[in-house]
């Protein structure tokens, strides 16, 4: 965001540099390519490893972008996103029914409440069990339980910001940059 509006997305909102951050803070021009560019680098190794090798090679594959997501090399290591996105896109390429599910979770749970990180978590929360449903292998299933807990873990702050009621409702409108 620095290349677009000179400003660092680390330095306004909530200091995160995911798509629901970006789209709080300077809308949805901005917020809709981060959010796809976000789910494309989870979907494109996790795909492609799942075609040419297995469901675990994918899984592996989906969970380092995942990684490298929540703490990104050019970053140096610091902080990145919540990896959610990364995360949807992942499942798309190695379970593609399981990810369409998750999606279909994160968007009605978002128009209904518009809390994004409830939304968020209850997609992640949804992977495991759609996995085990639906019949999905093992390695699935099991990325499914670990990258909602790493999702949950993830926010953990807006856990207690809902409990405070504290927590900020989405506004389809950018907030005024500080």
């Amino acid at each position: 965001m620095r290349a677009v509006k000179h400003t660092d997305i680390r330095t306004v909102g909530s200091g995160n540099i995911g798509g629901t951050n970006v789209w709080r803070v300077y809308g949805r021009w901005l917020g809709l390519p981060v959010v796809l560019v976000d789910t494309f680098k989870g979907f494109a190794p996790a795909l492609a490893a799942t075609l040419v090798v297995s469901h675990l090679a994918g899984v592996l594959a989906g969970a380092a972008a995942m990684l490298g997501h929540l703490r990104p090399l050019f970053l140096r290591w610091q902080r990145g996103g919540k990896m959610v996105a990364t995360c949807g896109g992942a499942f798309l390429g190695v379970a593609p029914i399981v990810g369409g599910i998750g999606a279909g979770v994160w968007v009605a749970a978002f128009l209904l409440l518009r809390y994004a990180s409830v939304a968020s978590m209850l997609a992640a929360v949804s992977l495991p069990i759609v996995s085990a449903l639906i019949g999905e292998p093992w390695p699935v299933i099991a990325f499914g339980g670990v990258a909602a807990a790493a999702v949950v873990l993830l926010h953990r702050a807006n856990i207690a910001r809902l409990r405070a009621g504290t927590e900020n409702r989405f506004r389809f409108r950018p907030t005024a940059l500080p």
